[in-house]
């Protein structure tokens, strides 16, 4: 199956800034089951974009628009091909918890099973462990299964609940949150009982019929991988209770959204700011066309909050958050 990804993000400032340095991770990754054919990214006011891979494989781009400006928008557009995994047994042998800790010790997995920035240990958060009775049992993948299933039934999805920065401690409590809030959730329970888990952000591709399907539509979404023995990385969507199949199209992994925000960047001055997000992922059998206008009026969603001015000319952060 292919398919076509357009994804635009703008900024929009209150009064002209005088730089804007922006990093992006919109670029589909080349690995297992997902093959990216092409990528293109666009930038109004014009920027000289340069790209590097970081330690997980993720291909960042980034770029420095210097003059003054009160817009800033980028634009990435994709075509990728996408099989279906192989399918997974309905459970792991009687002495796989053994075969995981053997895996483990015999790799490098230190940092996907340790407390990371969004995924670390809080009180609310060893409350939850205590009622949704997290502890080894079974074998991992039922595990899992039943994890990613408690998820799903214990917090509600509300698209803007929470915000881009928020801690895990905020949707545990609220018994709500975005993708986001699901996935740094399961991260932190599945690093737990010592399975090495991580971050992955991405795009779905929604199902006609949304039958338990939780995602906002023109957003980009995030779930998680957990490493089982025999199978390697397995993907979970605890938003919407599914294992990530051929609609999971994957842009970067890490330990949890600090590693990965789809746009990473500051500005410099003393401006409030808006940030419009619109994500568009279409089934496709030829490439996206090569050119596009940014200036273009697209259909918005809005994705972030304002940020309020700061009182002299300083630097502010601008990311998008994970709905």
């Amino acid at each position: 199956m292919f398919y076509s990804i357009r994804h635009l993000t703008r900024f929009r400032y209150e009064s002209p800034v005088s730089e804007s340095l922006m990093e992006v991770r919109m670029h589909p990754r080349t690995e297992a089951n997902q093959r990216c054919l092409s990528f293109q990214l666009s930038v109004d006011p014009r920027a000289r974009v340069s790209v590097y891979r970081d330690y997980l494989g993720n291909s960042v781009h980034h770029f420095d628009v210097p003059g003054k400006h009160t817009e800033l928008a980028v634009l990435a557009e994709s075509l990728v091909e996408m099989e279906t995994p192989a399918e997974l047994p309905k459970a792991l042998a009687s002495d796989a918890w053994q075969e995981l800790d053997a895996v483990v010790a015999a790799g490098d997995y230190w940092e996907m099973l340790h407390p990371s920035s969004f995924a670390s240990h809080c009180d609310a958060l060893e409350d939850l462990i205590a009622e949704l009775q997290v502890h080894r049992r079974g074998d991992p993948l039922t595990f899992l299964l039943e994890l990613n299933a408690a998820i799903y039934d214990w917090f509600d999805y509300v698209p803007k609940s929470t915000q881009v920065d928020s801690p895990i401690q905020d949707a545990i409590e609220a018994r709500q949150g975005v993708c986001q809030d699901f996935a740094h959730i399961m991260i932190a329970l599945t690093r737990h009982v010592r399975i090495p888990c991580r971050y992955v952000s991405g795009y779905v591709h929604p199902r006609e019929e949304k039958i338990r399907e939780r995602s906002a539509d023109g957003a980009t979404h995030a779930w998680v991988e957990a490493l089982l023995p025999g199978l390697g990385w397995v993907g979970f969507d605890p938003t919407s209770n599914l294992l990530a199949g051929p609609r999971h199209i994957r842009t970067a992994i890490g330990r949890d959204y600090a590693d990965v925000p789809p746009t990473k960047g500051i500005f410099k001055g003393a401006a409030a700011s808006e940030l419009a997000v619109s994500v568009r992922v279409a089934p496709s059998d030829a490439p996206p066309p090569p050119d596009a206008d940014l200036r273009a009026t697209p259909d918005w969603v809005a994705a972030a909050a304002r940020v309020d001015p700061p009182l002299d000319e300083v630097s502010a952060q601008q990311q998008q958050q994970q709905q």
